[in-house]
């Protein structure tokens, strides 16, 4: 009990333990949330509405994360973001990919070595290894992308602005702690801000996807 209740100060905008010691990156979590609400309106299939509320779930344990800034809070921070990327995964394995639902999973499951072997590469990087847990992710989205651009060429083009995006908000995360003198509140705002656009527009790739290529034709 006590390791989940152990205080994490992370980010230069946290100079107290106490519930609003970091309110620009508390709030900006709404962003996660409104495009949560925006997407689950537009997106109809099941998969398309998991993944709009997972969304909003991150908003969620990323706002508890940022006002508690214990152990128990950042685990709620990060189970949405891995449930978000491994459900992504699955569907673009079924819907993008045309594999079978079996396959589909046999897919999903890779990224964890996948995951475990470049997120150890970008540990050996001066400036990757802060956020070396997160850099597999937008390699990943480019390789789907960049092997889709014959197949359907918009939703290679889609995750390709996906991945694009994951990359600038990687480095906004990255920064953060070495501006701390220069730019008090820190800059792990922007990934918030940039992660709720990035995701949003993931779900609306997908859901441009299912438009143009129903699953009936799959």
């Amino acid at each position: 009990m006590d390791t989940l209740l152990r205080q994490i100060d992370g980010y230069c905008e946290r100079t107290d333990p106490s519930y609003w010691a970091e309110p620009i990156n508390a709030v900006t979590n709404l962003g996660f949330v409104l495009a949560a609400v925006i997407m689950f309106g537009r997106v109809t299939d099941p998969i398309g509405r998991a993944l709009s509320v997972i969304l909003g779930c991150i908003g969620v344990g990323s706002y508890l994360f940022h006002t508690h800034a214990t152990v128990w809070a950042v685990i709620l921070d990060v189970v949405p973001i891995m449930l978000f990327s491994l459900l992504y995964i699955f569907a673009s394995n079924l819907r993008f990919w045309n594999m079978p639902v079996w396959a589909s999973i046999l897919g999903t499951l890779a990224y964890f070595p996948y995951s475990a072997g470049v997120s150890w590469g970008a540990g050996q990087m001066p400036f990757l290894q802060i956020s070396a847990a997160y850099w597999p992710l937008p390699l990943l989205i480019a390789g789907y992308g960049l092997a889709l651009l014959r197949r359907y060429p918009a939703t290679g083009r889609g995750l390709l602005i996906g991945a694009g995006l994951l990359c600038v908000s990687l480095v906004a995360r990255s920064v953060d702690e070495s501006l701390c003198e220069s730019l008090p509140v820190g800059t792990h705002f922007l990934w918030h801000v940039l992660n709720a656009v990035m995701l949003g527009w993931m779900i609306e790739v997908y859901r441009r996807h299912m438009l143009a290529v129903p699953a009936s034709q799959g």
